[in-house]
């Protein structure tokens, strides 16, 4: 069994906690749907931060250039930014998958108000922290996004490339996608963009991004056996905080009904 497997198999009762989680059949209406998409943004935000940490560490993000040791590591990650950061909507535009769920958001009628809010904050130049806690999120939602930034921050490029792999939008069942194309075909309210970002993040993380990934991690491990279980505890905590987060949300959308 590869390394990569004993963490598959580790992290599958809480993936399948995850996928089977009460969330998704208590997401009976567009106004619950409104609600999941409000907290959920914030984790696609932060996905993206993910992301871009990985590229600042795989590749030369500075000036002067000089060449990466690893370029293998150095073409995953880009392609990978290429795709979340630049990829084409629905329209042909090209966006970052953050900017499609904002789209998305509008289609639907979510408020994007909070979240507006602090991507404004980042870009006038604060930190992360003062931003998130001028905009008041909830409580697990805080910190689920703590949790991420506490990983990024600890430079360890191996447990930042372990979380986006393990614990970000993969773990969107294909129940949900169903229950949105039925939404949308009520035609009482118009989800294609949400269908889309949904059918593009399915393809892409199934067909390109998921192997990327795992490639990723083998070459950023390899035979360290410190480093591959460091990397199956934060991949666990990972999912651990996003069940965390789950469940707020469905308690959200259940005491709104």
């Amino acid at each position: 069994m590869t390394q990569i497997e004993i963490i598959q198999n580790e992290l599958e009762p809480l993936r399948q906690n995850l996928i089977s989680h009460d969330l998704y059949k208590n997401i009976d209406s567009i106004e619950n749907i409104q609600i999941f998409m409000q907290m959920h943004i914030f984790a696609v935000w932060d996905s993206m931060s993910l992301v871009k940490s990985l590229q600042n560490s795989l590749s030369c993000t500075t000036i002067p250039w000089v060449p990466n040791k690893n370029t293998n590591s150095t073409r995953l990650i880009n392609d990978i930014v290429l795709c979340e950061e630049s990829d084409f909507n629905d329209q042909g535009v090209a966006m970052s998958h953050f900017e499609m769920y904002i789209e998305a958001m509008n289609q639907v009628g979510a408020k994007t108000s909070q979240i507006d809010s602090f991507i404004s904050h980042l870009q006038d130049g604060n930190d992360y922290q003062t931003s998130l806690n001028f905009v008041k999120v909830n409580e697990d939602l805080k910190k689920f996004l703590d949790f991420t930034f506490e990983v990024i921050n600890s430079q360890k490029v191996h447990l930042i490339a372990s979380v986006f792999t393990f614990g970000r939008e993969n773990l969107i069942p294909d129940m949900f996608v169903e229950l949105v194309i039925k939404f949308n075909a009520q035609q009482n309210k118009d989800l294609s963009k949400l269908v889309y970002y949904l059918d593009r993040h399915i393809d892409i993380d199934g067909e390109e991004h998921g192997p990327m990934a795992l490639n990723l991690i083998n070459d950023l491990c390899a035979n360290d056996q410190d480093k591959w279980d460091e990397a199956k505890e934060v991949c666990k905590e990972a999912l651990q905080r996003r069940i965390k987060l789950w469940d707020s949300i469905n308690e959200t959308i259940v005491s709104n009904k």
